[in-house]
């Protein structure tokens, strides 16, 4: 089974693909968006080259508990997923997902996104296929 998975943002949407049977994951792209908006016409080619089986996102929990404009526009990107594309969406917390992801990479400068998304989906790899 084939999973994917998306760190969503304002600028810049990162996908990567992994699978459960290996426990691997791997960053494929970042995606532009335009006010906020994906691109559809990218992620709908990503999802015709790729096949997966389900889709995960990353999700961000504020301290606070308070449900952020960001959080709203992740919850409406998942279900507009599901509704387009009528494969199983799940979320993730991505509390730190970017800060791990510069960790991991060793920079601060070059875009994250696709980095922070293989980080969100080993994240799910470790929580629900130990």
């Amino acid at each position: 089974m084939l999973v994917m998975a998306f760190d969503y943002g304002h600028r810049r949407i990162g996908v990567a693909v992994g699978q459960p049977v290996t426990g691997s994951a791997s960053p494929i792209a970042v995606l532009p968006t335009r006010d906020g908006a994906p691109d559809w016409q990218a992620i709908t080619a990503l999802i015709g080259e790729w096949r997966p089986e389900r889709l995960l996102v990353g999700v961000p929990r504020p301290a606070d508990g308070k449900e952020s404009e960001l959080v709203r526009r992740v919850r409406r990107f998942c279900r507009q997923l599901e509704g387009r594309y009528r494969l199983p969406v799940a979320t993730v917390d991505e509390h730190l997902s970017s800060w791990a992801a510069a960790e991991r990479t060793g920079s601060r400068d070059e875009p994250l996104d696709a980095a922070a998304a293989q980080v969100i989906l080993e994240t799910w790899l470790n929580e629900e296929h130990p």
